[in-house]
């Protein structure tokens, strides 16, 4: 993987976490309906997870390394 600016890990960021956001819209409504279909639910809180770990990840990216 190679470097990136801070300036495209922000980018980066805000789009993962509108897709974020979006996704939990979209498991809440799913989780809502009447005879929901579990396997695509456990798919789609799959995904949310690995983005809030990837999101997690890329903040720390941001942090700047300080010597002790």
């Amino acid at each position: 993987m190679q470097a990136q600016s801070p300036a495209e890990l922000a980018h980066l960021l805000a789009e993962l976490r509108v897709e974020h956001r979006d996704l939990d819209t979209a498991i809440k409504h799913l989780a809502a309906a009447a005879g929901c279909d579990e396997l695509q639910l456990t798919r789609m809180k799959k995904r949310k997870l690995l983005l809030k770990d990837t999101i997690a990840r890329l903040e720390s990216k941001l942090i700047p390394d300080l010597d002790a």
